[in-house]
């Protein structure tokens, strides 16, 4: 999995969310398409410095939303299902992933990584949220 998946242990959202709703993310812009296999568990689970249970929580969640199937030869694959195919449409797509490319242009100005920028926008999605 080329894209990368950033935990960050200051927020309250839990880690298997983190992994879980930026996996959800990369599958709804295109970035894992299906048929894309996922890092093995504990592979995963390494490279973030979590524990294996918090990605299996994730890859769980994933599978019960039909995101992803899981087999033993294969391992974890994001689905072929319409669903994940067409999360909403080409258009919307196309002007969140502009937005994205916004927001890391104007943080490269400013000077900020991808960790404070992750950080901002899970900051705003939690005062969102409370609201």
């Amino acid at each position: 999995m080329e894209a990368q998946i950033v935990i960050d242990l200051t927020t309250a959202t839990p880690p298997y969310e983190q992994v879980q709703t930026q996996i959800t993310s990369l599958i709804a812009v295109g970035s894992l398409p299906p048929g894309t296999r996922l890092p093995t568990v504990r592979s995963l689970a390494a490279d973030l410095g979590v524990a294996a249970g918090t990605v299996a929580r994730a890859y769980k969640e994933l599978e019960a939303a039909g995101l992803v199937t899981t087999n033993r030869r294969q391992g974890t694959v994001v689905a072929g299902s319409r669903q994940a195919r067409e999360p909403t449409g080409l258009q919307e797509t196309s002007e969140v992933m502009a937005a994205v490319e916004h927001l890391l242009d104007a943080g490269e100005r400013a000077g900020l990584d991808g960790r404070m920028l992750i950080s901002l926008l899970q900051g705003r999605l939690n005062q969102r949220g409370s609201q």
